[in-house]
C-alpha cells in the first residue's frame, strides 16, 4: 500500500475513533451522576440498620426527613412524613446510596424464599475484600445463610447468600480471608 493511502486509512481510523467517543458521551449525558440511589422501604429501621451497618459492614452516610407536604407534592408518599437514612460501602461520593425508610408496618406481601417467588427488586450484590468477617458477623446476629454458602466460585471467590431482616436477598462475592 502506498504512504498515501496508508495515510488516508490512519485518518479515517482517527476520524471514527473521535465520532465514536462523541456519539458515546452523547449517549450518557443524560445523566449528572453515575450512581444509582436506590431507595428501600423496611418494616423496622432499626433491625434494617443493625443488619447493614453491623452485620454487612455499610457505613451511615447521612439522612434527611420528607415532610407531609415535600411527600404530597411531589407525590412520593401521598402525605406521610418518613425519615430516610443514607448507607454507602464506603462515605465516597461514588459510592451508590442506599436508602432506608420505614413507615412502622410490615409488608402486605409474603417474604420470599426464592428470588423467582416475586418480580421487582430482588437481590443485592456486594463485593468484598474478606467474606470471613462478614460471616462472623451474621452468623453472630444468627443471620441464616441460604443454600450451602459460602460457595466456591473459583480460586480465589466465594459466593454467600442471605436475606436482610425484610427477605431482600444479599449475595456477597468474594474471597474467604
Amino acid at each position: 500500500m502506498d504512504k498515501r493511502i496508508m495515510t488516508i486509512c490512519k485518518c479515517v481510523k482517527l476520524t471514527l475513533l473521535v465520532f465514536g467517543g462523541v456519539l458515546s458521551s452523547m449517549a450518557q449525558s443524560n445523566f449528572s451522576s453515575k450512581v444509582i440511589g436506590v431507595g428501600v422501604v423496611v418494616a423496622d429501621l432499626e433491625r434494617s440498620l443493625d443488619f447493614y451497618v453491623n452485620g454487612v459492614g455499610m457505613v451511615k452516610t447521612g439522612s434527611f426527613t420528607i415532610n407531609e407536604d415535600f411527600g404530597k407534592r411531589s407525590g412520593l408518599t401521598n402525605g406521610v412524613p418518613v425519615s430516610v437514612t443514607i448507607l454507602k460501602l464506603e462515605n465516597s461520593p461514588d459510592a451508590t446510596d442506599w436508602k432506608l425508610m420505614s413507615f412502622g408496618k410490615k409488608a402486605t406481601h409474603p417474604q420470599q424464599k426464592n428470588i423467582q417467588d416475586d418480580t421487582g427488586m430482588q437481590y443485592i450484590t456486594l463485593q468484598v475484600k474478606a467474606l470471613k468477617p462478614i460471616i462472623d458477623r451474621l452468623t453472630q446476629m444468627k443471620v441464616p445463610f441460604l443454600g450451602s454458602t459460602p460457595t466456591p466460585l473459583n480460586a480465589k471467590s466465594h459466593f454467600v447468600f442471605v436475606q436482610d431482616p425484610d427477605g431482600t436477598f444479599v449475595e456477597l462475592i468474594g474471597p474467604l480471608e
